[in-house]
């Protein structure tokens, strides 16, 4: 039976220098670069880690070329340096990713991008043409770095040439403009790479996924355990709000009234759709939608995501992918590739999530910043908080390493240690070539199949020799899936924190993204944890359920 052991050890030491509450990317990253500097940390969410606007994102590690026009160069260039960097200390989860634009015109949109730069409204769409984004590449590009580079400079493609890489592409396409930048295939997994990477670093360091805040008295945080109920206080210093787009509701519950969040809704849905993905030759259509909304199309493990949108969203409710927006995609489908239909019988997964975006009253939400910013507000003479505002999943080091360095003034201590260059958990000594890939199979052929060993490569990058050492060679895959084997998932429930059947499916494996959950291996799943998690018979029913719900009502999942 599995001991919630991270949980049992904030119990019984309930304090910390500093207290990160918040288990997406920014509150983990920030949690690792603490333990990293030897202070005393611990680190609660409410739900799973990655489970809010972390794994709910375009799953893109860009620059933000766009961001150009709303005149935020210190935050492209630091995205596009975080861009090369996790390219090399995340190769396991992050990818290159050739992205063409489409281009329709020579001229458009230099008159209206100054305007759209000084007052940052968006005005009557116009689309951008070709002489506006030939002159955001050069820039995009100089950022990037002049040497060194570890992505190609872009290029441009006129007339019939533009089309011969991409030939569904519409006939009045004048131009392509195509460049580089990454993807992250797994966000999920890497957050808990980053999380591990912390515990790893301090033996004081804590972090526990269904753990809430519900209030601060004097200075004391009170925390509540989500599947148990039981609650119980703890003493920090520092409290870190990183609840992203919930920072306001966060700090209203500790008393706080604050208006400092403004966060726009984004959707995507994942197509299994091998017309789509040929067309797409690889690469992420980028482009400019006809409402001047920025969208994209790209391929991603043999599936085709796009996305997405940016609406005004009431945190009160949950967000979810609404009809509208199903058929917004389809009509953005049919806008770049005219001969190709896209379907609801080919949607095998919908998700949502709302961007942690300051508030920004009239501003339109494609032109609110995506950068940071950090709130302080003294909780006691003794206890500080400090707010994230903001954030994105490219610049989540450096971001962690500034709000971190704000807890290190607080608390009068220095920095011993910089994440820069620091190889994230799997992305340690990864294979980077094919003849890499394959030395790597050789040296473990007696342990597993190619196939399988292919797939632990891919989900845990070369972390997968923690798991082979310890399921040993008995291994027996699943029935329903030869993804998984029973061995796998009482691994998962002893040292990734499954709290919840529904957290394999989701965010300790891209199932459920691939379209590849059906209620036979629900069920399979659930009994296999069973026992590693300590359920009865009623519990794996609840959690049964559970996973049914939240894949119908969240993904557009409906199991038989």
């Amino acid at each position: 039976m599995v001991i919630r052991e991270q949980l049992a050890k904030l119990r019984e030491r309930p304090q910390a220098k500093v207290l990160v509450v918040g288990g997406g990317i920014n509150g983990v990253a920030t949690f690792r670069y603490l333990a990293m500097q030897g202070i005393d940390v611990a680190l609660i969410e409410r739900g799973d880690y990655c489970q809010g606007a972390s794994g709910a994102s375009s799953h893109m590690i860009h620059g933000g070329i766009r961001y150009l026009e709303n005149g935020e160069f210190r935050l492209v260039h630091e995205s596009v340096q975080e861009r090369n960097s996790l390219l090399e200390i995340a190769p396991h989860y992050v990818k290159p990713l050739q992205t063409t634009i489409p281009i329709f015109s020579t001229f458009s949109g230099i008159l209206s991008a100054p305007m759209r730069f000084l007052t940052h409204k968006s005005g009557k769409p116009t689309e951008r043409g070709a002489a506006l984004i030939k002159a955001g590449l050069i820039m995009y590009d100089v950022f990037a770095g002049i040497g060194g580079r570890n992505t190609p400079w872009h290029n441009f493609k006129a007339g019939k040439a533009a089309r011969e890489d991409l030939p569904e592409l519409r006939d009045d396409v004048k131009y392509t403009a195509t460049y580089f930048d990454a993807s992250v295939h797994n966000p999920e997994r890497l957050t808990l790479d980053v999380l591990r990477e912390g515990l790893n670093a301090n033996d004081q360091a804590r972090a526990s996924n269904y753990v809430e805040l519900t209030g601060v008295e004097s200075g004391i945080a009170k925390l509540r355990d989500v599947l148990s109920g039981e609650e119980f206080d703890f003493d920090a210093e520092v409290i870190i709000n990183a609840t992203g787009a919930w920072v306001d509701m966060t700090n209203q519950d500790l008393g706080r009234e604050t208006k400092w969040t403004g966060g726009t809704k984004g959707s995507h849905i994942v197509l299994d759709h091998p017309e789509l993905l040929a067309a797409t030759g690889g690469r992420e259509i980028f482009f400019e939608h006809e409402d001047g909304r920025i969208v994209l199309i790209y391929p991603m493990l043999g599936r085709v995501l796009v996305g997405t949108t940016d609406l005004e969203h009431d945190m009160n409710e949950p967000a979810v992918c609404t009809d509208e927006e199903v058929e917004y995609f389809f009509d953005l489908v049919h806008h770049v590739f005219p001969g190709i239909k896209a379907t609801e019988e080919q949607i095998v997964y919908k998700f949502s999530g709302v961007r942690p975006l300051p508030s920004h009253d009239d501003t339109a939400p494609g032109f609110v910043s995506r950068d940071y910013q950090i709130k302080e507000t003294r909780l006691t003479d003794t206890t500080t908080m400090l707010s994230l505002i903001g954030g994105k999943w490219t610049t989540f080091r450096a971001l962690s390493e500034n709000l971190g360095g704000k807890a290190l003034e607080f608390l009068g201590a220095r920095e011993v240690k910089s994440t820069a260059g620091v190889a994230i958990g799997g992305g340690k000594n990864f294979p980077r070539n094919d003849g890499e890939v394959a030395a790597w199979f050789a040296a473990r052929e007696s342990r597993a199949g190619r196939e399988r060993l292919r797939i632990l490569l891919e989900r845990y990058g070369t972390g997968a020799d923690a798991l082979l050492e310890a399921i040993g060679e008995n291994e027996t895959l699943l029935e329903h899936t030869k993804e998984l084997s029973c061995e796998e998932l009482a691994y998962m429930a002893n040292y990734e924190q499954v709290g919840r059947l529904i957290d394999v499916f989701i965010r300790r494996t891209n199932l459920a993204f691939r379209g590849l959950v059906t209620k036979n291996l629900v069920i399979e799943v659930a009994n296999c944890l069973a026992d590693p998690m300590g359920w009865d018979k009623s519990q794996i029913q609840a959690e049964i359920d559970h996973s049914v719900s939240v894949l119908a009502d969240s993904h557009g999942v409906l199991l038989d």
